[in-house]
C-alpha cells in the first residue's frame, strides 16, 4: 500500500518561501504520477502542481504558476513543491497525493493516494 507523508509546512510572512516534502513509501515511486493539492477553510480542495512518472514534465494551477516548483526524486522516493513569492491567499492545508498514470492530472478524483497534509499560513 502506497503511503505517502508530507513535511515543511509553517507560518511564513507574505513574500517569503516554504519547500513541502512528501515522501512515498510501499510502492514504487517511479511508477506513480504525483501532484500537490491545497483545500482552504471553507473550500474545496484544489489542484496546485502535478509531475510524471520521470518528473520529467510539470503541470501548474494558474493562480501559483511562475512560484511554485514541484520535483521529484524517484532514487530518494521523495516529490517536493518549492513555494516562493507566497501570498496570504496561499494559506491552506497542502496534500501530496499519487496514481498509477504516468502522465499528469489535475483533477481530485484522478488521485488514487493520499497523504494527511501539511498546514501553510502566510500572513500579511
Amino acid at each position: 500500500q502506497v503511503q505517502l507523508e508530507e513535511s515543511g509546512g509553517g507560518l511564513v510572512r507574505a513574500g517569503g518561501s516554504l519547500r513541502l516534502s512528501c515522501e512515498v513509501s510501499g510502492g514504487v515511486i517511479s511508477r506513480l504520477a504525483m501532484g500537490w493539492f491545497r483545500e482552504a477553510p471553507g473550500k474545496e480542495r484544489e489542484f496546485v502542481a502535478a509531475t510524471t512518472w520521470s518528473g520529467g514534465s510539470t503541470s501548474y494551477a494558474n493562480s501559483v504558476k511562475g512560484r511554485f516548483t514541484i520535483s521529484k526524486d524517484n532514487a530518494k522516493g521523495t516529490v517536493w513543491l518549492q513555494m516562493d513569492t507566497l501570498k496570504p491567499e496561499d494559506t491552506a492545508v497542502y496534500y501530496c497525493a499519487a496514481h498509477n498514470d504516468p502522465h499528469t492530472k489535475r483533477a481530485v478524483s484522478d488521485y488514487d493516494y493520499w497523504g494527511q497534509g501539511t498546514e501553510v499560513t502566510v500572513s500579511s
